[in-house]
C-alpha cells in the first residue's frame, strides 16, 4: 500500500467540506480540530488542501512553528499570494518579492499593505500586528470578491510571539471577518480548549470545536487488512494490534509494516525492535519524550513519577497522593503542568495518559531500564519479551472470555469512583453484589445486577442492533425492581439508532457502545473488547 495513500475520515472531510461551502453561500462558521499527536489531524487538512478546488475560494495552510512573528508573516502573506495567484498563473516563484510584484497588478491595495506590514514588522513593530496580517484576506475579498479559508495548524504556539493582548484583538477582527473562515488545530487539547472557552469565545464568529478521535475498531482493522492484503496477518494478531494502538493511524502503519515484516508468529520480537531496542523508531520518540520532561523545568521527577505510576495502574488522585506523600494541591499542581502539555488527561478522579503507546513503553520499557541492577542489556531485553508475551498471552485469553464475565470482573473493581461518560457525571458504585441477571424480555438476553449501599444497577447486554421496543421492553424490566436510585444502562456491541437512542433518554436509560464500554477498561487495566 502507497504510504501516502488517506484512509476513511470522511466524517471530518465532510464537515470542512461543507463549512467551506458554507462560506461560499455567506455563511461563515469557524471550526477547531482538536485531537492528541499523530491522530491525523494534519492529514485530513493536506487531503482537503489536495482535492478541494474552487476558484473563488483561497485556502490558506499554515503550520505555527517556534518562529518569529516577522517570519510567520513572511509564510502566511507568501502562501495568501502563492494560492491566490495559482488559479490564473502556472510556474510560480516560491520567492515573496516575485509573488508581491506578480500579484500587484491583481490586487495592488492588498500587497501595499502586506510591504507595510513587513516594514513595520523589521522595525520591532508587534502589537496588533497579527490582526493587521490576518486582515489581508479582507482586502482580498473587497478587491475580488475571493473568500478565504485560513488554516493554522498548531495555532496555540501563536502565543510564542508574546504579542500583549492577542486574542483580544484577534477576538475583534474575527466578529467582522464575515468572509474568512478560520480553521484552527491543535495537538495540545487542554491548552486550546481553554484558548476557545475563554479567549476565543465569541458571541458571533464562534468556533465550532471537533475533537479528533483514532480509528473505530472496524475501521482499524479494514485498515490492517489493507495494508496486508498480499500476505495477511492472523486475526488474533490484528486485534491485539488495535488493542496496543488504540486505532491511532500512525502506530497501526509503523506496527502493521512491522508485522508483516517479521517470520509469523513473532509479534513479540517485532515490538521489542520497535520499543526495546535503542535504534527503534518508537524508542528514540519516547525517550525524547522524557527528554523534554527532565529538560523543561523543575519537579521533573516529579513528573516522571506521576507518568511511571500511572502507567502501571495507579491512576487516580488519592492514590498518587499516597503514594508520592504529596498534598493535593502540589500534585494538583503537576497534573496540570502535565495537562498543559498534553501528557495526560483527567476524567473524575482517574488520571489518563494520552499516548496509549507511550504508557506501555513506560510500563515495559522504560523502567526495566530504569531500575534494573543488571547492567547487561541482554537481561533486560530478555526480561522485557518475557513481560510482552505475558502481555499480549493475557489479551488473548481475556479475548476468549464471554463479555459478560468480564464485566462482571470489570464492576466488581468499582470503588465509589467518580468520572464523566459524554459530558454527565457517574459515581462508580462499591457493590455489595454483582451477580447475572436473566430478563424476561427477549431483547436481551443476559445482564447484570449491581447492589450497591444506595443504588442498583441494572446492566443489559445486546449483541445486535436496538429498536425503540427494546428500549421500552428493559425500561419495563427495571420496574419491577423497586429500589428509588436506579442506574439504568444498556450495553450494545453495534451502533444504536439514534431513535432508540431519544426513547433511551425519555426512559433514563444509558446507552454504551464499545467504546464507552472500552474506556472504563482502560481506567482500570483490563484488556479492551475488540469486536
Amino acid at each position: 500500500m502507497a504510504k501516502d495513500l488517506f484512509f476513511d475520515r470522511e466524517n471530518y472531510l465532510n464537515l470542512l467540506r461543507k463549512r467551506i461551502a458554507d462560506l461560499k453561500d455567506g455563511y461563515r462558521q469557524n471550526v477547531a480540530l482538536l485531537g492528541d499527536e499523530l491522530v491525523g489531524k494534519t492529514s485530513i487538512i493536506l487531503h482537503i488542501l489536495k482535492t478541494f478546488y474552487d476558484p473563488y475560494i483561497i485556502l490558506v495552510y499554515v503550520e505555527l512553528r517556534f518562529e518569529t512573528i516577522l517570519t510567520f508573516a513572511h509564510r502566511f502573506i507568501g502562501v495568501l499570494l502563492y494560492n491566490f495567484l495559482s488559479n490564473n498563473c502556472h510556474g510560480l516563484k516560491e520567492d515573496l518579492d516575485y509573488l508581491l510584484c506578480k500579484a500587484e497588478s491583481y490586487i495592488p491595495r492588498t500587497c501595499e499593505k502586506a510591504r507595510k506590514v513587513l516594514m513595520h514588522l523589521k522595525n520591532g513593530r508587534r502589537n496588533n500586528m497579527l490582526t493587521e496580517i490576518f486582515s489581508l484576506t479582507d482586502l482580498i475579498y473587497q478587491e475580488t470578491g475571493k473568500r478565504c479559508v485560513v488554516i493554522l495548524d498548531e495555532f496555540h504556539n501563536l502565543e510564542n510571539f508574546k504579542i500583549k493582548g492577542l486574542y483580544a484583538e484577534w477576538q475583534k477582527l474575527l466578529i467582522l471577518q464575515k468572509n474568512t473562515l478560520y480553521i484552527l488545530v491543535s495537538s495540545m487539547k487542554h491548552r486550546a480548549r481553554l484558548i476557545l472557552a475563554k479567549d476565543l469565545a465569541l458571541l458571533f464568529g464562534n468556533f465550532e470545536v471537533v475533537g479528533v478521535e483514532p480509528f473505530d475498531i472496524k475501521t482499524s482493522d479494514m485498515y490492517i487488512s489493507l495494508k496486508s492484503k498480499e500476505r495477511g496477518i492472523d486475526k488474533g494478531i490484528r486485534e491485539f494490534l488495535i488493542y496496543f494502538t488504540g486505532g491511532v493511524p500512525f502506530y497501526l502503519d509503523i506496527l502493521t509494516d512491522l508485522v508483516l515484516s517479521m517470520p509469523e508468529g513473532k509479534l513479540s520480537e517485532a515490538l521489542e525492535g520497535i520499543l526495546f531496542c535503542p535504534t527503534g523508531v518508537l524508542n528514540q520518540r519516547f525517550v525524547t519524550f522524557m527528554d523534554r520532561i527532565i529538560g523543561s523545568r523543575a519537579f521533573s521527577q516529579d513528573y516522571i513519577n506521576i507518568l511511571s505510576l500511572v502507567a502501571n495502574g495507579v491512576n487516580k488522585v488519592k492514590e498518587l497522593m499516597q503514594r508520592l506523600n504529596m498534598a493535593k494541591r502540589e500534585l494538583d499542581r503537576r497534573l496540570d503542568y502535565l495537562l498543559d502539555i498534553n501528557f495526560i488527561s483527567r476524567n473524575g478522579d482517574f488520571i489518563i495518559i494520552n499516548d496509549r503507546v507511550f504508557s506501555f513503553w513506560l510500563r515495559f520499557v522504560y523502567q526495566e531500564k530504569a531500575f534494573s541492577l543488571d547492567a547487561f542489556t541482554q537481561r533486560q531485553r530478555a526480561n522485557f519479551r518475557e513481560r510482552i508475551v505475558q502481555f499480549i498471552k493475557e489479551f488473548s485469553t481475556n479475548a476468549q472470555r464471554p463479555l459478560l464475565e468480564r464485566l462482571e470482573e470489570l464492576l466488581q473493581l468499582f470503588e465509589d469512583d467518580n468520572l464523566q461518560i459524554e459530558k454527565k457525571k457517574l459515581r462508580l458504585s462499591r457493590f455489595r453484589e454483582v451477580k447475572p441477571l436473566n430478563f424476561t424480555c427477549k431483547g436481551f438476553p443476559e445482564g447484570l445486577i449491581g447492589r450497591a449501599r444506595d443504588s442498583l444497577w441494572i446492566l443489559a447486554l445486546r449483541y445486535g442492533s436496538i429498536s425503540e421496543d427494546d428500549i421500552a421492553e428493559f425500561a419495563q424490566e427495571c420496574r419491577r425492581y423497586r429500589h428509588r436510585c436506579q442506574r439504568r444502562i444498556i450495553v450494545s456491541l453495534q451502533e444504536i439508532d439514534p431513535n432508540a437512542r431519544l426513547r433511551a433518554l425519555e426512559e433514563k436509560i444509558w446507552t454504551w457502545d464499545v467504546n464507552h464500554l472500552n474506556n472504563l477498561f482502560d481506567l482500570y487495566f483490563k484488556p479492551r473488547v475488540i469486536t
